[in-house]
């Protein structure tokens, strides 16, 4: 039990593999498979959270966002998965999952959702949400309603980010 606590705590703290091979004395491998375990764990605890984001006078803001690697490394076509998150302003809850449904099942009816122009998110109206957008092709803040989705963008970039440092430290 001790071991599984500190090789969290090093997880964590974003220790490098070969930094915990040398000093919990386990093999690469080992490494590997603790670290897509505690990866695993929290992505079940996200996607299984019962608690629905928002509810009347609450804003939620989504976005989509693609995870994986550019063709032959160049260029902006993404292979990849596309996932969907949520972000309540003024708390800590995040969902993230695909579209409709989900939003049916992590998002209170009656909810203001903010989000930008994406397509896939125009029959949100439909389903008994508010839903005010703000154009990303020409302003990342609306001018006029002040409209912005800044918290769920600065989501993705840390969560992607951390995707890349795990990558570069194997």
């Amino acid at each position: 039990m001790h071991e599984v606590l500190i090789f969290t705590y090093l997880w964590v703290k974003k220790a490098s593999n070969e930094w915990i091979v040398d000093e919990m004395n386990v093999s690469e491998p080992t490494v590997v498979d603790w670290k897509s375990f505690c990866s695993e764990v929290c992505v079940d605890m996200i996607i299984h959270r019962s608690k629905k984001l928002g509810g009347v006078g609450h804003v939620v803001e989504i976005d989509e966002s693609k995870f994986g690697k550019r063709k032959y490394h160049k260029g902006k076509r993404v292979e990849g998965k596309w996932v969907f998150g949520g972000i309540e302003r003024g708390s800590s809850f995040f969902c993230v999952v695909t579209l409709i449904e989900i939003t049916k099942k992590y998002v209170a009816p009656g909810t203001t959702v903010l989000s930008d122009c994406c397509s896939s998110n125009r029959s949100l109206s439909e389903e008994g949400y508010v839903h005010n957008t703000v154009n990303h092709s020409k302003n990342f803040k609306d001018p006029i309603t002040g409209i912005h989705t800044k918290k769920i963008e600065g989501a993705w970039s840390a969560i992607k980010a951390q995707f890349r440092s795990q990558r570069t430290k194997r």
